[in-house]
């Protein structure tokens, strides 16, 4: 999982939409709902920001 994360955090601030693919119960809503908003407060990101 860790270099799904990283692929997240570099695309961050490019300017496009993100979609996150994969097969079925391999972790795409995981990631989204607990890995990546984790990171997010982590740099600062106040909770009312995160969507």
């Amino acid at each position: 999982m860790p270099l799904y994360l990283k692929q997240l955090i570099d695309a961050r601030d490019n300017g496009f939409p993100k979609a996150i693919t994969g097969l079925r119960r391999c972790g795409k809503s995981y990631l989204l709902t607990d890995i990546y908003p984790s990171y997010l407060r982590s740099i600062g990101i106040e909770e009312a920001s995160i969507i």
